[in-house]
């Protein structure tokens, strides 16, 4: 049984995390943190204290770029694994929590975007940038979200050649949802993916909570575990 800490577990996401966990047999809620949360029995203001408190094999974090690191780098000098889905952190960020997770140390794993759809579209995109070096990204999220651009859309034009204009949307009503746009002489190519729920993300989460265990080291989005060259 692995026993699951999760941090940001009063937002939208983290109540996903926390429903999604609780319905598999293999793994259990054994925490939740989060300062909108009343304190009470296994729920706790603060990540700090929920980790002084309890045991948790893994730490799910999904809070806000401002805390993402902070927790993800407690819950590791702790011994829990992380698998964090916060966005928004520096190259010297990951740095520090790769070293963290190097050796014998707890593990963690660190994505962007968690549904199996929208790391496909990333892969995809990268693909056709070989052959179509015109591109522009317009990532659409809810008003709530705090980063722009987003983790995804970030990642997406890493990974495509030269430089890729990336274009943020916020507005009511909308979940997460990405275009990719790419041009060439009299064509163009679209690939879009949609996230119509938080539950499109769960199926990624709890693949994550299992791999982390034994997936040595940090890793920086969903590919290696489901098997993608990135």
């Amino acid at each position: 049984m692995i026993d699951v800490l999760v941090s940001g577990a009063g937002g939208r996401m983290g109540q996903a995390v926390v429903e999604a966990v609780s319905a598999e047999t293999d793994m259990q809620i054994v925490a939740r943190a989060d300062p909108a949360l009343e304190p009470g029995d296994g729920v706790f203001a603060d990540l700090s204290s929920a980790l002084a408190a309890t045991t948790a094999d893994v730490v799910v974090d999904f809070t806000t770029p401002a805390t993402g690191f902070a927790n993800t780098k407690a819950s590791l000098e702790a011994g829990a694994h992380a698998v964090v889905g916060t966005t928004g952190f520096t190259e010297d960020e990951l740095e520090q929590l790769r070293q963290l997770a190097a050796g014998e140390g707890p593990n963690a794993i660190i994505a962007p975007n968690f549904a199996v759809g929208a790391v496909l579209m990333m892969r995809f995109a990268q693909m056709a940038a070989e052959h179509l070096p015109h591109a522009e990204i317009v990532e659409l999220h809810h008003e709530r979200k705090l980063d722009a651009p987003s983790g995804t859309a970030a990642l997406t034009a890493e990974r495509m050649p030269g430089h890729v204009p990336i274009h943020s949307v916020r507005l009511p009503g909308l979940v997460a949802h990405q275009e990719v746009l790419l041009g060439g002489l009299d064509e163009t190519l679209t690939i879009r993916h949609d996230s119509l729920s938080r539950k499109s993300f769960m199926p990624g989460v709890v693949m994550a909570i299992r791999d982390v265990p034994t997936r040595s080291g940090l890793t920086v989005g969903m590919e290696p575990i489901l098997g993608i060259s990135s």
